[in-house]
């Protein structure tokens, strides 16, 4: 199995275009790494390729990526496109992918109805694009040789769906994790994730590899920098402090946090908290790490 980070950030990326914040300044200076909004390209062959949650930054990162480039003038070597909620820094790189080009949109009829409602996602022609409606815990071919799971974790409904009261901790189609296997490798990709139930760690365990939501190092991390009004938990992001003590005796081979706020200090190499995610064996995802299991 082959894994691609296209991008690493959370919605805005690094730097966010409005945001002067000391990872925002240090990015724009080349002092630590930017990152693309969260994607992941993921093959079980080398040739045929799915891409997990389509990106706004989606052009850019195929760009740079060679294993996603045209083999002819209208032939490209990926699929399909998975998505694991309806946010909009993951469904909003469809718009680019319009081109009259073939895949799969695969979804959860809840993620498929979001799209939906909105008309400009009629650009993606149903005849080249065909809407695959998937079923929770329902293994199906992702790719060639490669088989995909959906299943629930704890999240909500995207921003755009908000009514007067917000429930962060739904169990349904809103917000899935997406369990991956091929040549005998397990992987699970759960980029958004408001808790850690047991269930849910234990569904982790023995995997090859977790790709893990990494959107804020502390719950109240935006409010206390004055980049925000909305706790971690509220916008659906279970802290990375809690998620290092839940998941420090679970089994599991590699360990990636992905989908990383601007704000998050782990969006600096160098920084203490970057340290300790090292020492308790994770790796801090960065756009353009390759992963073979």
């Amino acid at each position: 199995m082959q894994i691609i980070l296209l991008g690493a950030g959370a919605g805005g990326g690094l730097p966010q275009w409005n945001c002067g914040c000391a990872n925002c300044n240090a990015a724009r200076a080349g002092h630590i790494p930017s990152m693309t909004q969260s994607s992941v390209a993921i093959s079980a062959d080398g040739t045929d390729w799915a891409i997990l949650n389509a990106s706004p930054d989606i052009r850019t990162q195929l760009a740079v990526t060679p294993e996603l480039h045209p083999t002819g003038p209208r032939q490209l070597p990926i699929r399909s496109v998975l998505l694991t909620n309806g946010d909009i820094d993951h469904v909003a790189g469809l718009l680019t992918l319009r081109e009259s080009q073939p895949f799969d949109l695969f979804a959860t009829a809840a993620i498929h109805d979001a799209l939906a409602q909105n008309p400009m996602f009629g650009a993606l022609r149903a005849d080249l694009v065909p809407r695959r409606p998937i079923r929770l815990d329902q293994p199906f071919d992702l790719a060639s040789g490669l088989t995909a799971t959906l299943f629930a974790v704890p999240g909500k409904v995207p921003l755009y769906q908000e009514g007067a009261v917000v429930q962060s901790g739904l169990i349904g189609e809103n917000t899935v994790g997406v369990e991956l296997i091929a040549n005998g490798r397990r992987a699970l990709y759960i980029p958004g994730c408001a808790d850690l139930p047991d269930w849910l760690q234990t569904r982790m365990e023995g995997a090859d590899l977790l790709m893990f939501d990494g959107t804020l190092w502390d719950d109240d991390e935006m409010i206390r920098m004055g980049l925000g009004r909305k706790t971690g938990r509220r916008m659906g992001h279970v802290p990375v402090t809690e998620t290092l003590d839940a998941l420090a005796q679970t089994g599991m081979g590699q360990r990636v946090f992905v989908h990383m706020n601007n704000s998050n200090p782990l969006t600096d190499p160098n920084s203490p908290e970057s340290a300790k995610a090292r020492v308790q064996g994770w790796q801090v995802g960065r756009d353009g790490t390759r992963i073979t299991l």
